[in-house]
C-alpha cells in the first residue's frame, strides 16, 4: 500500500523499535522504585526528559510524560486553567478534538470558552484574539500547525500578545514537533511520539514549573503529581531514539507537494491551504466539487493508496473537518474534504499515483454528470 496518512500516525523508525525491544528486555524495573533496577530505569527516563526539554528549549522539570498527545492537551489545559481565578478562555474553532474536549470539561466547571474562527488562509487572526481578551481571560490555547490543512499559526505574535496581557498560553505542537521550531515563549506545550516514528500510546507535555497547576486527579504520586501510573520506560526510551533519528526535509516535502498539485487536474478541485510561508508542506487538504471525501478515501483505498478525510480523531464526525467549518465553508464543502499527508518514505511516484487516482475519480464522476 502507498501510505499517505502520516499526519494521522507514522510507522515506527527501526532505531525506535530496536530501542524499545532493548529497554523492554533490560529495563524491567519500575522507574519509581528505589532499588538498582528502578534507579537504572529512572536514569534512562530522565535522559529522555532532558533530551525532550532540549528539543523544546525548555527546562526538564516542566516535562511530564503522558499516554498520548490527547492526554497531554487535556492535562496541560485543565491543570493550568483550574489553578486560575479567572474564568475566560480563548481558543480556535479548528483545534484538535482533545482540546475541544478539555474546553467542554472546563465549560461544565464554570469557565466561559470563546472559540474564534480561522481566516481564509487557515490562520487565526491575532487581532481577533486581542479583541477577545478581557480582564477575566486566564488562558489562550492555539495549535502550532493545523492537522487537517497544515496551516502554521502565528504563535510568536500570539505569545507576544499573551505576555502583554498577562494571559497564559498553551500550544498544541503535536503536528509541528521535530518539523518546525516553535520560536516563542509559551507556558505549556503538548507533543506526541507516534507522529515522528515513535511508539503509539506515549506523549508529553511541558508546563512552566513557575506556573501554578491543579492536578486533575489529586493524590497521584508519579510525574510530580500531575499524572498517575507507572511510566512506560520502553516507550519513553523509544521516543528518545525517534527524536534522535527522525528527520524532516522541508525541501523534499515541498517537492512532493508540488509534484502532486502539478499532476492533479484542478478544474473541479479546491486546495485548502495557507500562504507558502505559513504552510507545512507535508499536509495537503483539498475539496473535490461534488465528490465526498469518504468516496475519495474508498476509491484510493481500492487502489492501495491510504489517504484520510481529516483527523483520525474525528472519523465519526458528520461534518467532516473542523478546519473547513472554521474557515467559513459550508457543511457540504466540509464533506468534500480529504487530506493527503506525506512522510520520510514518500516518493514522487507515490504522489503521482495518488493524483492519478483522484483524477480518475474526478473524471468518472463529472463525465457522468
Amino acid at each position: 500500500m502507498i501510505y499517505l496518512d502520516f499526519a494521522a500516525t507514522t510507522p515506527m523508525l527501526a532505531p525506535a523499535i530496536e530501542a524499545y525491544a532493548d529497554a523492554a528486555t533490560q529495563l524491567y524495573g519500575n522507574s519509581a522504585s528505589l532499588h538498582d533496577a528502578g534507579s537504572i530505569a529512572s536514569a534512562y527516563v530522565e535522559a529522555v526528559r532532558k533530551q525532550l526539554a532540549a528539543k523544546l528549549n525548555v527546562v526538564a522539570d516542566g516535562i511530564t510524560f503522558t499516554g498520548s498527545g490527547t492526554e497531554a492537551n487535556a492535562l496541560a489545559i485543565c491543570s493550568l486553567a483550574l489553578a486560575q481565578k479567572k474564568r475566560h478562555i480563548i481558543t480556535s474553532q479548528a483545534e484538535h478534538t482533545s482540546v475541544h474536549a478539555a474546553m467542554n470539561y472546563l465549560q461544565r466547571h464554570g469557565f466561559t470558552i470563546e472559540r474564534l474562527p480561522l481566516q481564509q488562509d487557515g490562520c487565526i487572526d491575532v487581532a481577533a484574539i486581542e479583541e477577545a481578551i478581557t480582564d477575566d481571560t486566564a488562558l489562550i490555547s492555539v495549535q502550532h500547525v493545523n492537522s487537517e490543512i497544515g496551516a502554521i499559526q502565528p504563535i510568536a505574535a500570539v505569545s507576544k500578545l499573551a505576555k502583554q496581557k498577562n494571559v497564559l498560553l498553551h500550544v498544541d505542537c503535536v503536528q509541528s514537533f521535530c518539523k518546525i521550531a516553535l520560536d516563542a515563549d509559551v507556558d505549556a506545550m503538548s507533543v506526541s511520539a507516534h507522529k515522528i516514528g515513535g511508539p503509539r500510546g506515549l506523549g508529553a507535555m511541558y508546563v512552566n514549573p513557575r506556573r501554578r497547576t491543579v492536578p486533575l486527579f489529586p493524590g497521584m504520586t508519579h510525574e510530580r503529581g500531575l499524572r498517575g501510573g507507572t511510566l512506560d520506560v520502553p516507550s519513553i526510551v523509544a521516543f528518545g531514539a525517534a527524536m534522535t533519528h527522525y528527520t524532516y526535509d522541508v525541501a523534499k516535502q515541498w517537492q512532493l507537494r508540488d509534484a502532486f498539485t502539478a499532476r492533479l487536474q484542478q478544474t473541479h478541485v479546491t486546495l485548502i491551504e495557507s500562504k507558502r510561508a505559513s504552510q507545512l508542506p507535508n499536509i495537503i487538504g483539498l475539496c473535490m466539487r461534488g465528490i465526498e471525501g469518504q468516496l475519495a478515501l474508498l476509491h484510493c483505498n481500492a487502489q492501495s493508496i491510504a489517504i484520510s478525510t481529516g483527523s483520525a480523531c474525528d472519523i465519526t464526525s458528520a461534518s467532516g473537518t473542523k478546519a473547513i467549518i472554521a474557515m467559513g465553508k459550508t457543511f457540504d464543502e466540509a464533506r468534500q474534504f480529504c487530506r493527503i499527508s506525506t512522510g520520510i518514505t514518500t516518493t514522487e511516484a507515490h504522489m503521482i499515483a495518488c493524483a492519478d487516482a483522484l483524477n480518475s475519480l474526478i473524471h468518472s464522476r463529472h463525465a457522468v454528470q
